[in-house]
């Protein structure tokens, strides 16, 4: 109860015009942010930090934050219409929200999308206002290992839901490995992997290798295919909001699902790009039509989505209550935060509830007033479909050349990103998945990081994941994730009946 009172005071911090004003303008330069590649929330909130100094933490906070909501709407947009993920964690959403697309269902795709975003916020942001301090606790037996076992989870499930060969996936996931490890060494601090190049120092970024991959790649491939879009002629309006709203219901076990892992992997923190990808293998695994998923099967984007919205609200309950940031955006907020004078622990909910409470509810009305704005901004966007591939391609390669660009305003990295653009041609013509080389890209230094951290406690003991219950539990579950395609084949062949239980064939008269 007294949490509910709380909340109710939050909502009398925020709904001022001024807030609310704050927050309409956040949402749409968020879902802008998410539309454009390689901005992404995090960058937008930082580029607009020096914006709010003027303003009180709370304003300055609520505003900040709407970005961050609508930059996790808006990247869904172009994931589904064009096959180039706004952001990383809408790389999975390509899957089957682009074929969908392509098939002419571009409007339940991103219907579908923006509401399970909504559910998948709404879930998390429960979360957060019941069970804050049961959540905290959790938190702070998290060291070095349990954060590892987290990475190698991550890694080991989408080698063993992923769709597609074993092997494969495992070489995809080998190169973004190497890639990662290009640069300095955090821990040591030599090079690694730069070839006497100073430009390498920095190492890859993961932005533009999606943007390379995902964007140059499918355009080069639509090039070669006829230089068409399929879906063009796509329409959207309120009846098809409606008709997809009325079959969502039926996938209520995979939101559900979904948003647990998002707010898992949101508070743990594997961030909102693992939990799209470990929640759309999942749904792959758990559904009755998961040999269809990658052909354009609505389950696909919600899967996704609800577990990236999850993720990406619920990651800012560890930067409050704590101090550790889930997320690279809550990072962001946490350097705001310390320029505002406030320090995120266990009593800023003490001392300040009104920031606190203030900014829990406004991630309630914040994304309802997200998925409001792009729900009503469908049928523009939609309406690029229609454009012919022709004049669109160029504007396309143009926009990712502008968004590596600003990653750090290095001319180097556009000569990355069409380097990456050919690999990603290269590998879907090869039929080598992508998003295993960009899960190892986005997550290999910090898996790495946690991983020596880990073996510097224990002295090189490997025993040090096993050493307690909660980092035991989750490696064990990896491990069986990683083999479990072997494993299914052994219970395969163990449920296989013999030949003497086989029905015998009836003699013929």
């Amino acid at each position: 109860m007294e949490e509910i009172n709380a909340l109710f005071h939050g909502f009398s911090v925020i709904l001022t015009p001024m807030n609310m004003l704050l927050m309409m303008v956040g949402i749409v330069l968020g879902v802008l942010i998410g539309v454009l590649p390689g901005l992404g929330g995090a960058n937008g909130v930082a580029i607009l930090l020096p914006l709010t100094f003027t303003m009180s933490p709370t304003s300055a906070i609520i505003m900040l934050s709407c970005i961050y909501w609508g930059a996790l709407f808006g990247g869904a947009i172009t994931s589904i219409l064009f096959n180039i993920p706004g952001e990383p964690w809408s790389v999975a959403t390509t899957f089957d929200g682009y074929p969908m697309a392509q098939n002419g269902y571009a409007g339940q795709a991103l219907t579908a999308a923006f509401t399970s975003s909504f559910i998948g916020a709404f879930v998390a942001v429960v979360m957060i206002t019941f069970l804050a301090p049961l959540v905290a606790k959790f938190a702070l037996k998290f060291g070095p290992p349990e954060y590892f076992a987290v990475y190698l989870l991550t890694f080991c499930s989408f080698v063993g839901m992923g769709k597609g060969s074993p092997f494969k996936i495992i070489a995809s996931m080998t190169i973004g490995f190497a890639l990662a490890a290009v640069g300095m060494d955090t821990v040591t601090g030599q090079l690694r992997l730069t070839f006497g190049l100073p430009d390498l120092m920095r190492g890859f970024d993961f932005l533009i290798a999606v943007i390379g991959l995902f964007g140059i790649g499918e355009i080069l491939l639509s090039m070669e295919e006829g230089l068409a879009f399929s879906g063009k002629t796509a329409k959207i309006n309120p009846k098809v909001v409606f008709e997809t709203w009325k079959t969502l219901p039926k996938y209520w076990m995979t939101s559900v699902r979904s948003s647990l892992v998002g707010i898992w992997m949101g508070i743990t923190p594997g961030g909102a790009t693992p939990a799209s990808f470990m929640s759309y293998g999942l749904a792959k695994k758990m559904s009755k039509d998961g040999a269809k998923f990658g052909t354009g099967q609505i389950e696909g984007v919600i899967a996704p989505e609800t577990a990236a919205h999850a993720a990406g609200t619920s990651a800012l309950l560890p930067m409050l209550a704590l101090g550790i940031p889930g997320s690279p955006t809550a990072a962001v907020l946490l350097g705001g935060l310390l320029i505002w004078g406030l320090q995120p622990g266990p009593l800023l909910f003490v001392e300040q509830k009104d920031f606190v409470w203030g900014l829990i509810a406004s991630m309630y009305l914040g994304n309802l007033v997200g998925l409001i704005v792009v729900l009503t901004t469908v049928p523009l966007f939609a309406s690029i479909l229609r454009i012919p591939f022709s004049i669109i391609a160029p504007v396309i390669v143009v926009i990712c050349a502008i968004g590596a660009y600003t990653v750090h305003n290095a001319m180097l990295d556009i000569w990355f990103m069409m380097v990456f653009g050919v690999i990603g041609y290269v590998f879907k013509k090869l039929d080598y998945p992508l998003a295993p080389l960009v899960l190892a890209l986005v997550l290999g230094d910090k898996a790495e990081d946690s991983f020596r951290q880990a073996m510097l406690l224990s002295q090189g003991e490997v025993g040090i994941l096993w050493s307690n219950p909660l980092v035991g539990t989750i490696s064990t579950l990896a491990m069986i994730l990683l083999f479990w395609p072997l494993l299914s084949r052994l219970l395969a062949k163990v449920r296989k009946p013999k030949p003497k239980d086989l029905p015998q064939e009836q003699p013929v008269d």
